[in-house]
């Protein structure tokens, strides 16, 4: 039986509330009423989850929420609101309220939100009890974690959280900068999670035009006139499986805000239709940005941002792992090697001494480019900095500065240089290269003639 405390100076609110949970046979309620009684009753009972009313005399919802913050208090605490106030509820949140309710509160949210509640308070509890030393060996899926090489204890306790993070079915928010491998970790939740035998669909909000995105995510309905075809969009694609979201902030706010019902209720609507659909669906959200910061305020939905960030995962730099950098070289010059079918090389010492030296702006993203360029320069069984392009050898010795070459030229001088270094890089493959360039690769060929 849960434990459950109410905590709001309405009778009627308290009463109706604790005969509701009884009837569930699940939840044992505890009323209190006067709010003073609250911080002894704290100190005195262990509770699964608090419902907190926000306007009491004496102590106020706020005031409990500060105590239970400055105690460390596990326990979530949902906030009952009398009326909707998002900036109450935001203030809330940041003092670590879990979720909060406008009242009456619906009996089947209720329940909801308390089920994640209390889901998200024995996942605390399990992670907080994890031994400081944890083996790659002892995860019950390791198998799903063999693309993220790794033997950072940092790493390796991540992955132990996910493993248990992915066991429930809440929303995840992948903090890190780019290419520090936030899909691959999405990949690596939904593999360990239940829904592994769903789709996993990945989308970056940022590759896709903002006017067509709204069909795109959510499907389009036939218009009114019946001669618009009906497609579903990467939401439904994902039923029963996983959806990721990349830079989930290049959502305009309206998208925002229906992605956040979804999340919460399983209901969606495709554009063009009024017609609401029920969705079964695990979101994990992703962004190098910190959402939590002033650039966001006013373009990030706050009620999206909190219930994303009640499992939120940060992953680290690869300058700030650089001891893995041997591994993670080795790895993607396997897979190099694989695609290929030939033989892996053998990576030189002063080559990998080179690498450790780099600071790595692109992180494991750029560590992968750099490999595949050296592994189709190289010309035997061993790979050394001369198989890198002129170009990347001069960066990688720069240790991340870049080469003081400034004097002036023509614009069309430059552009050839880079596009000739694009291309360099790329192995001479024009499609790669104007897709790296952001152009076609007819105007490479337009700018490589025009320069002559």
């Amino acid at each position: 039986m849960r434990k459950v405390l109410i905590a709001d100076d309405d009778i009627a609110v308290t009463n109706y509330l604790m005969v509701f949970l009884a009837q569930t046979e699940a939840y044992e309620a505890t009323v209190v009423n006067d709010s003073r009684e609250i911080p002894e009753l704290l100190e005195r009972e262990a509770f699964d989850a608090i419902l907190l009313d926000m306007d009491m005399p004496n102590l106020s919802g706020m005031d409990v929420l500060k105590l239970a913050h400055e105690r460390g208090l596990a326990t979530p605490i949902i906030v009952l609101t009398g009326v909707n106030d998002v900036d109450l509820a935001v203030r809330a949140l940041k003092l670590g309220a879990f979720d909060y309710l406008t009242k009456p509160a619906d009996d089947e949210t209720l329940l909801e939100v308390l089920d994640k509640a209390i889901q998200h308070r024995t996942l605390h509890r399990s992670l907080s009890q994890m031994p400081a030393q944890l083996k790659r060996e002892d995860l019950a899926h390791k198998e799903a974690f063999d693309h993220l090489p790794t033997r950072d204890p940092a790493m390796i306790r991540l992955f132990h959280q996910v493993e248990k993070m992915a066991a429930g079915d809440l929303s995840v928010l992948i903090l890190g900068d780019r290419g520090t491998g936030k899909k691959s970790l999405a990949r690596a939740i939904h593999a360990v999670s239940p829904r592994r035998e769903g789709p996993f669909v990945a989308v970056d909000a940022a590759a896709h035009d903002i006017e067509q995105l709204p069909a795109e995510f959510f499907g389009q309905g036939r218009d009114w006139k019946g001669e618009r075809e009906e497609l579903p969009g990467f939401l439904e694609q994902a039923s029963g499986g996983t959806l990721y979201i990349n830079s989930i902030e290049s959502l305009s706010r309206p998208m925002q805000i229906r992605l956040n019902r979804v999340i919460q209720s399983g209901e969606f609507y495709r554009e063009s239709s009024t017609r609401v659909r029920e969705i079964d669906v695990r979101v994990i959200a992703a962004s190098r940005h910190d959402l939590t910061g002033e650039a966001f305020k006013d373009s990030f939905d706050r009620d999206l941002l909190y219930h994303l960030m009640v499992h939120s995962i940060e992953l680290p730099t690869l300058s700030e792992r650089i001891a893995d950098l041997p591994l993670i070289a080795g790895f993607f010059l396997g897979r190099e090697a694989e695609s290929d079918g030939g033989e892996t090389p053998v990576l030189e010492p002063e080559f990998l001494e080179l690498l450790q030296g780099y600071d790595w702006p692109g992180n494991l993203q750029e560590l992968r480019d750099v490999i595949a360029n050296a592994y189709r320069n190289a010309t035997g069984t061993r790979i050394g900095v001369d198989a890198l392009s002129p170009y990347l050898r001069d960066i990688l010795l720069s240790g991340g500065r870049r080469p003081e070459r400034f004097h002036l030229r023509p614009l069309k001088e430059v552009q050839r240089e880079h596009v000739e270094r694009t291309l360099a890089f790329f192995a001479d493959d024009r499609a790669k290269a104007a897709l790296a360039l952001g152009i076609s690769p007819d105007a490479i060929e337009r700018i490589l003639e025009d320069a002559d």
